[in-house]
């Protein structure tokens, strides 16, 4: 089981795989995310925008645009690229709660 560090600094990295999977020809997403990781009791909530998600912190906060619920494993396994995110989504690894368009472009994560 990762730890709660491990899972803070894999966030960190998915906004960069994010906008490196668009290969600047997307739009940018800038959008509130949140993600609960079940094992370790924790949801992280930030700004997700320019490549970098602000202010990650586990302070309760309003409902996200995109919410992400995965084990700490597999979050860090999916930043690492370790994990393929559609396969992780189709298979139940990860659940999303966001917006057509959002998923869409959650979806060229790889």
């Amino acid at each position: 089981m990762a730890t709660q560090e491990e899972c803070h600094e894999a966030l960190g990295r998915l906004a960069g795989r994010l906008a490196a999977s668009g290969g600047g020809t997307r739009p940018q997403l800038d959008r509130t995310l949140s993600c609960h990781v079940p094992d370790l009791d924790v949801t992280f909530h930030g700004r997700m925008h320019d490549g970098a998600i602000d202010g990650i912190s586990t302070d309760p906060a309003p409902r996200a645009q995109i919410r992400l619920t995965t084990t700490s494993d597999d979050l860090v396994a999916l930043t690492d690229g370790q994990l393929d995110f559609p396969q992780a989504w189709a298979s139940g690894r990860v659940r999303i709660e966001a917006s057509v368009m959002d998923l869409l472009k959650l979806r060229s994560l790889r």
